[in-house]
């Protein structure tokens, strides 16, 4: 197979990470062709670069199939993600995450096309163990978890035998990117402070603070996406099958009072702000660890891929755009 003639498709294509995705894809192997899918339940992108993207919603799978009809690799991002989201839509969330997947990982094995799936660190709830890899003990405590889990179950049956896929285990995110003049964003935690800073509001954590997260910026995981289609493309050619799973995060794993303080610290010296960090009640059940390193050698060695972007450097970044 030629570059010319190799495929990748992207699920999820309008939204945060998939955007991101499809446009890195274009700049690093501009040969390839890109097929960008979504349903537009949130994302607003329609245009990216020279690609247009498809309403194909996961759920419909013989609309799915169509379209990807060509595609040698899927990237599949699409899904109803976040605890709060999952939590609100319970019935829509298992539709997309566990239907919707099922549906992908069908059409990898129908016509052996490799599969790229992130199915997140809310699939261990609490963990126990540290560093965490991608063999510690699956124990979801939310929805969104159980869907995510549900979904790697499936792609690893699906894949036996029958294609290559890549599994993620991808810490929280941060960071914004610019799709041809337009932001793209998501409120996770450290966007969520910068946008507090920017509308003059104080930074709340929930209690008790002291709970750990690893950070990693969405850029840095749109690359590893690149990295693994380049991987899967060798793959396939060799007839390679079964699942790979990869710990996609960062060296920085601070508390959730950490990172505030740090926005707090940042915004003083970038804007001259004097911005309040206060605990507010806990809402949900959540981990509540206090450590949460992560073993990311695998991606390291296999994939060629490890993080660039620091938490801050990238909340500087981010509030010197406001000043």
């Amino acid at each position: 197979m030629t570059d010319d003639q190799f495929t990748v498709a992207v699920t999820g294509a309008a939204g945060y990470i998939g955007s991101r995705v499809v446009r890195l894809l274009q700049d690093h192997h501009p040969e390839w062709t890109v097929t960008a899918l979504d349903n537009f339940y949130l994302g607003g992108v329609r245009e990216i670069g020279d690609v247009s993207v498809e309403h194909v919603d996961v759920r419909n799978r013989d609309r799915l199939e169509d379209a990807l009809a060509e595609a040698d690799v899927v990237a599949h991002l699409a899904a109803v993600s976040g605890v709060d989201d999952c939590e609100r839509q319970p019935d829509l969330a298992y539709e997309v995450n566990v239907t919707g997947t099922n549906n992908v990982a069908w059409f990898c094995r129908k016509n052996g096309a490799g599969l790229i799936f992130p199915y997140s660190m809310a699939v261990l709830g609490d963990p126990d163990q540290f560093p965490i890899t991608t063999d510690a003990p699956r124990d979801p405590i939310n929805w969104y978890g159980r869907t995510k889990l549900l979904g790697e179950r499936a792609v690893e049956s699906f894949a036996d035998g029958a294609f290559p896929a890549h599994c993620y285990l991808k810490s929280n995110l941060y960071g914004r990117h610019t799709v041809d003049g337009r932001e793209v964003s998501k409120g996770t935690v450290i966007n969520f402070f910068v946008d507090r800073v920017a509308a003059a509001e104080p930074l709340t954590v929930y209690e008790p603070g002291t709970q750990s997260r690893n950070f990693v910026h969405v850029d840095d995981v749109a690359r590893a996406y690149v990295h693994s289609a380049e991987r899967l493309r060798q793959q396939l050619a060799a007839g390679e099958t079964g699942v790979e799973r990869y710990e996609i995060a960062s060296d920085e794993d601070p508390s959730v009072m950490t990172v505030a303080r740090l926005v707090q610290e940042l915004a003083a010296e970038e804007l001259d702000d004097d911005v309040s960090v206060s605990l507010v009640e806990n809402p949900r059940e959540e981990t509540l660890v206090d450590q949460f390193t992560v073993d990311t050698t695998a991606a390291r060695e296999t994939l060629g891929w490890e993080p660039d972007h620091s938490v801050e450097e990238s909340v500087r970044r981010l509030l010197r755009e406001l000043a």
